[in-house]
């Protein structure tokens, strides 16, 4: 059979029962729908022809359609919705790829379909913000599954944040995006606050993390490791291995090592110190909390540390090693809340840390006392 159409094809289409054989020329007719060297009324006849396949009893006949239309973009618009309305294995091509549908068309099959028709739509290379935020009203997990993971997909913050307060407990919607191309801040920061250990390693592996969103996801991690019912010797392995993985990446910054101070971690201080210096940790922390004015000092020289940020280390160690927590309920926010209280009271040069440092101290603090409370 050549790829032209003939009087032949339609006589086979009237005298052939079998589903193959319509499937056959239901394939070919498709190829030839929109093509250049059709006459005017050999298109006309294609698209009639099309349109009667359309209704064809037989799946394997539409499906073949359709799988040769996906990508037409000279389909008739009839046709192409007709089968996006289709049986799932039908539809899914045309809701995948065709550029005819309208943005109306695929909000109507969002409606009145259900996640597998959903997600074939989020999946598609452009989906526009009224698109999406259709498929976020019907509020099916897979589509919206699919949605986030589609850098193509226009999601503004608001739609994201409506995910997040639907399906925030949802490891299978936030991981994918946790790995959009781009996220606003205020969505970065929920996802960093309940992160599993698996969204974690994704977030960090983020180069629009901000400085106090790479704080928090590190510091959270250990806060909760500290408090499992992990061993000491065990904890202090794990804060060992995170200090090394920060220092190898570049993120065991002076920043990050003023907060888990000011927050009370000084077995991850100590891990981040003795990795720094390049020596043992029980060296580290010997040196760490010697009551003399050398240990500290040289130790802090050797890690490079810039020596502005020396006294607020050498007070904050002090404050949070004297601080303990009081077994009451609560208490790791009110040992917080004191710790923060007494380096910021303490600590006369608190400009010379940086403003964003500051704001991040104060906003913890105010957390802290508000948890407390």
């Amino acid at each position: 059979m050549t790829n032209s159409l003939s009087q032949s094809d339609v006589e086979r289409l009237l005298r052939d029962p079998s589903a193959d054989a319509r499937a056959e020329v239901a394939a070919k007719v498709a190829q030839q729908v929109g093509a250049a060297t059709l006459t005017q009324e050999e298109r006309v006849l294609a698209e009639d022809i099309v349109r009667v396949l359309t209704r064809d009893a037989a799946v394997r006949v539409r499906q073949a359609l359709a799988e040769q239309l996906k990508e037409s973009r000279t389909v008739p618009r009839d046709v192409a919705v007709a089968l996006a309305l289709d049986v799932d294995s039908v539809s899914l091509p045309i809701l995948t790829h065709s550029l005819v549908l309208s943005d109306d068309d695929l909000v109507e099959v969002i409606r009145c379909s259900g996640g597998a028709k959903q997600a074939a739509i989020a999946g598609r290379a452009h989906v526009s913000a009224a698109v999406a935020e259709a498929i976020v009203a019907a509020d099916e997990p897979a589509a919206l599954a699919a949605l986030v993971a589609n850098d193509g997909a226009d999601l503004k913050e608001e739609t994201l944040q409506r995910v997040l307060d639907r399906h925030g407990g949802d490891e299978q919607i936030k991981e994918p995006m946790a790995r959009r191309a781009q996220l606003p801040v205020t969505v970065l920061e929920r996802l960093v606050v309940a992160a599993s250990a698996g969204i974690r390693e994704i977030l960090a592996r983020r180069n629009d993390l901000p400085g106090h969103l790479a704080s928090d996801l590190v510091l959270n991690t250990r806060e909760r490791a500290t408090a499992s019912l992990l061993s000491p010797t065990s904890a202090a392995a794990e804060a060992l291995q995170l200090a090394q993985h920060l220092h190898r990446s570049g993120r065991l910054t002076p920043s990050l090592i003023i907060r888990a101070i000011c927050l009370g971690d000084l077995v991850f201080v100590e891990a981040a110190f003795g990795v720094l210096a390049d020596i043992p940790v029980h060296n580290a922390r010997l040196l760490m909390y010697d009551a003399g004015p050398l240990g500290f000092k040289a130790m802090f020289e050797r890690c490079r540390l810039p020596m502005e940020f020396y006294e607020l280390f050498r007070i904050g160690l002090h404050v949070a090693q004297q601080t303990d927590f009081d077994g009451g309920e609560n208490d790791r926010e009110r040992h917080r809340r004191r710790t923060l209280e007494r380096i910021l009271t303490q600590y006369e040069n608190i400009g010379d840390i940086g403003p964003e440092d500051l704001d991040y101290l104060l906003g913890k603090l105010r957390a802290a006392a508000s948890a407390a409370a």
